[in-house]
C-alpha cells in the first residue's frame, strides 16, 4: 500500500478513539464537579506524554520486525509462551471491545443527531454487527479509497470543529465558558485521576496496527512504516489535544442523551449542514474502525491455532479467502458484550484499557528483551525508548485493573485468566495426541509387495456416452452393478501427514487389494517436498500426488481432485479414505477437524464415490 492509502486503512481505529476518549476521560472527572473537571488539562497532558512515549517504541518494533510484529509474536518470541498468550489473550479482548466500543459509539453519534431512534441504539449496534458479518464472510477487504475516505473525511471534520471553536474562542479573547452545574458524588483524589488517566487513554486503541501490517507497505517497507506510524501518532495528539482544548473553553459536559462531539459541532455550527457532516463522518470512521478487528482478530486466532493454543479449525480460509470461523466467533462475542452493556460507551470503556494496554506492556517488554539479545548499532536507545514504552503502559494497566476493577474492569481480567486456561489445556491436548500419533520404528517398515494388490493406474474406460443401458431400467450402468465382479475400485487415500492414523489408512486401503492412490494437500513448496521425502523414505510403494492450496484450504482441492478423477474414469468406483481421529473425551473432538463430513456434502451429487473413515483412537 501507498502511505497515502496505509494511513486511513491502518490508522481508523487509533483516530477514531478521539471521539469516545475525550469523553471518558471528561465523565469520570466531572464525577467531582469544578474541582474534579479543573484537573482535565495536567491528565490530558499525562495521555499525550504516553501516546508520545507508545508511538516512539513501536517504531523501534517496526525495525525490529519488518515482517510484522504483533504483540502475539514479539512477546512469545522474547519473553516465552505464557507472556505470549498472555498478549494474545489482551488482543482478543481488544479487538472484542474494539467492535463494540466502536459501534457503541457510532451508533451514539446517529443518536445524537436523530434523538428518536435512541431506544433502538442496541438493535440498530447488533444490525450493524450483522452486517460487519456478512460483508466480512463474503470477502470484504479494506483497501483503496474506498476505506480511505471515511478517516480522511474524519481528520478534516475534527480539525474543521477545532479551528471553528478557536476561532469563536479568539473572540472572546480566549475566556473559558464556565461549566454547568453538576453535582458531586466523589472527592478529587488519586484513585479518581488514576480512572480518568486509563479512561482517557482509551484513545490510543489501535495505535499497533501499523507494526502489525509492515509487509502490507511498499518497499522500502519497514521505512513506509515508520513514517506512517509517525504521522498517526501525530495527527492523533492534535486532534485529542484540539478536543480537550475546545471542551475546557465551551464548559461542555458529557450528557447521557448526546455525546461532547455533537454538543462542540452544535456550538459551532449550529444544526446545519456541517453539525451533519461531522456527526456522519464520526459514524462511519467508528464503524470502519470497528471493520479493522475483522482483518486483526481472525489473524491472531489463526496464528494460535498454528501453534496449537486454538482448535486448528480457525486455520481454515473460506470460500473468499476469508477466515470464516475467526469472523463468526468475533461477531458473536462483540454482540454479547454490546447487549450485556446496553451499547453504552461509558460502560464498555472500563474493560478497554485492561486488554489494550496488557497487550502493549508485553510486547514493549519484549521489545527490551530483544534488544538486550542483539546489541546492533544503536540497541541502547532503541531499548531505552521501549523500556519507557514499557513502563508507562505497565503503569495504565496497573492503574486501569486497580481503578477500574469493580466498574467492569474484573470481566478483562476473568477473560484472560480464562483464556490462559483454555488455550493451555488445548494445547496439552495436541501435545498428547501428536506423541501418540508419531511414528514409532516399526511403523515406517516396509509392506510386502501382495499386500498393495494390482497396479495403482486404472484403464480409461469408454466415453460416458457409449455406456450401455441395462434393460428395463431407463438408465445408464453407471450405479447398475449388481454383481462384486462387476465393481471396480480405485481407492483414493487422503493424508495430511504421515503417523500413525495416516498409516493404518494406508493398511487398509492397501488390505482391500485394489488400486490405491494417495493425495496429498499441502500449504507450501516446502510442506510439500518435506512430505514428498518422508514418502520416499517409507519407500514410495503407491502413487503419490501432492497439491499445493497456499490459501490453507482443504477440503475444496480435494473435492476438485476427486471430480475430475470421476470425471476421467466414470466406470470406477472411488472409495477416498481418511484417517479420523477418535477423541476418549467428546470435547476434544472439537478440537479435530470434521473433513470427511465436510467431503460427503461436496461429493454427495456424484455417482460411484464413497467416503470411508478409519478411525484412530487416542488413548
Amino acid at each position: 500500500m501507498r502511505k497515502l492509502v496505509a494511513l486511513p486503512v491502518l490508522s481508523a481505529d487509533a483516530l477514531s478513539s478521539v471521539a469516545y476518549g475525550p469523553e471518558a476521560m471528561l465523565a469520570v472527572l466531572v464525577l467531582a464537579g469544578v474541582a474534579g473537571l479543573s484537573r482535565a488539562f495536567p491528565v490530558a497532558g499525562a495521555i499525550v506524554l504516553l501516546m508520545l512515549a507508545v508511538g516512539v517504541s513501536y517504531r523501534q518494533t517496526i525495525r525490529a520486525y519488518p515482517h510484522g510484529g504483533g504483540s502475539y509474536i514479539v512477546a512469545s518470541a522474547n519473553l516465552g509462551p505464557v507472556p505470549g498468550l498472555m498478549a494474545a489473550a489482551g488482543l482478543m479482548t481488544d479487538y472484542v471491545l474494539t467492535v463494540a466500543v466502536s459501534i457503541a459509539s457510532g451508533v451514539a453519534a446517529i443518536t445524537s443527531a436523530l434523538p428518536s431512534v435512541v431506544p433502538a441504539a442496541v438493535p440498530l449496534g447488533v444490525g450493524v454487527i450483522v452486517l460487519l458479518l456478512v460483508g466480512n464472510l463474503r470477502g470484504i477487504r479494506q483497501a483503496g479509497a474506498l476505506f480511505a475516505a471515511p478517516t480522511y473525511l474524519f481528520v478534516v471534520a475534527m480539525f474543521a470543529l477545532v479551528a471553528a471553536g478557536l476561532v469563536d474562542a479568539a473572540g472572546q479573547g480566549f475566556r473559558p465558558h464556565p461549566a454547568p452545574p453538576t453535582h458531586a458524588t466523589e472527592a478529587v483524589g488519586l484513585l479518581l485521576i488514576m480512572r480518568a488517566f486509563s479512561s482517557g487513554a482509551t484513545a490510543m486503541t489501535g495505535i499497533e496496527a501499523i507494526s502489525n501490517a509492515v509487509p502490507a507497505f511498499r518497499p522500502v517497507e519497514w521505512r513506509n512504516a515508520r513514517t506512517t506510524l509517525s504521522w498517526m501518532v501525530g495527527l492523533l495528539i492534535v486532534m485529542f489535544a484540539g478536543i480537550v482544548v475546545l471542551i475546557h473553553l465551551t464548559g461542555v459536559v458529557p450528557r447521557p442523551q448526546e455525546t461532547v462531539l455533537s454538543q462542540l459541532a452544535r456550538q459551532s455550527f449550529g444544526p446545519g449542514g456541517m453539525y451533519v457532516f461531522i456527526q456522519a463522518a464520526t459514524a462511519a470512521v467508528l464503524l470502519l474502525a470497528a471493520n479493522t478487528a475483522y482483518n486483526d482478530f481472525p489473524r491472531v486466532l489463526s496464528l494460535l491455532a498454528r501453534d496449537d493454543y486454538a482448535p486448528r479449525v480457525f486455520m481454515r480460509l473460506g470460500d473468499r479467502l476469508a477466515y470464516s470461523n475467526g469472523i463468526l466467533l468475533l461477531s458473536l462475542a462483540s454482540a454479547l458484550v454490546l447487549v450485556a452493556f446496553g451499547g453504552q460507551t461509558a460502560a464498555l470503556i472500563p474493560l478497554y484499557a485492561v486488554g489494550v494496554f496488557l497487550a502493549f506492556t508485553l510486547s514493549q517488554a519484549g521489545m527490551v528483551v530483544h534488544w538486550w539479545r542483539l546489541r546492533d548499532r544503536h540497541w541502547r536507545k532503541s531499548l531505552l525508548f521501549n523500556a519507557v514504552g514499557a513502563l508507562l503502559s505497565g503503569v495504565v494497566l496497573v492503574t486501569a485493573g486497580i481503578s477500574k476493577f469493580t466498574a467492569g474492569a474484573w470481566v478483562a481480567v476473568v477473560a484472560v485468566v480464562l483464556f490462559l486456561v483454555v488455550t493451555t489445556r488445548i494445547h496439552a491436548h495436541y501435545a498428547s495426541a501428536r506423541a501418540a500419533l508419531r511414528l514409532h520404528p516399526h511403523a515406517i517398515e516396509l509392506p510386502a509387495s501382495a499386500v498393495l494388490g494390482p497396479s495403482p493406474a486404472p484403464i480409461p474406460p469408454a466415453p460416458a456416452a457409449s455406456r450401455p443401458r441395462r434393460p428395463g431400467t431407463g438408465r445408464s450402468d453407471e450405479e447398475g452393478e449388481e454383481l462384486p465382479e462387476e465393481v471396480h475400485h480405485l481407492s483414493v487415500v487422503a493424508l495430511a501427514g504421515l503417523d500413525l492414523a495416516g498409516m493404518r489408512t494406508l493398511a487398509y486401503a492397501a488390505s482391500l487389494r485394489q488400486p490405491v492412490l494417495v493425495v496429498h494437500i499441502s500449504l507450501s513448496e516446502e510442506e510439500a517436498r518435506r512430505f514428498r521425502d518422508y514418502w520416499a523414505l517409507w519407500g514410495d510403494h503407491l502413487p503419490l500426488e501432492t497439491i499445493l492450496s497456499p490459501y490453507r484450504a482443504v477440503v475444496a482441492p480435494l473435492v476438485r481432485y476427486v471430480e475430475t478423477l470421476h470425471r476421467l474414469y466414470p466406470d470406477l468406483t472411488l472409495t477416498v479414505l481418511l484417517p479420523e481421529i477418535v477423541t476418549r473425551h467428546r470435547r476434544h473432538q472439537l478440537l479435530h477437524n470434521r473433513t470427511a463430513a465436510r467431503l460427503r456434502r461436496a461429493l454427495r451429487p456424484l455417482s460411484k464415490i464413497v467416503i470411508t473413515t478409519v478411525p484412530f483412537h487416542l488413548p
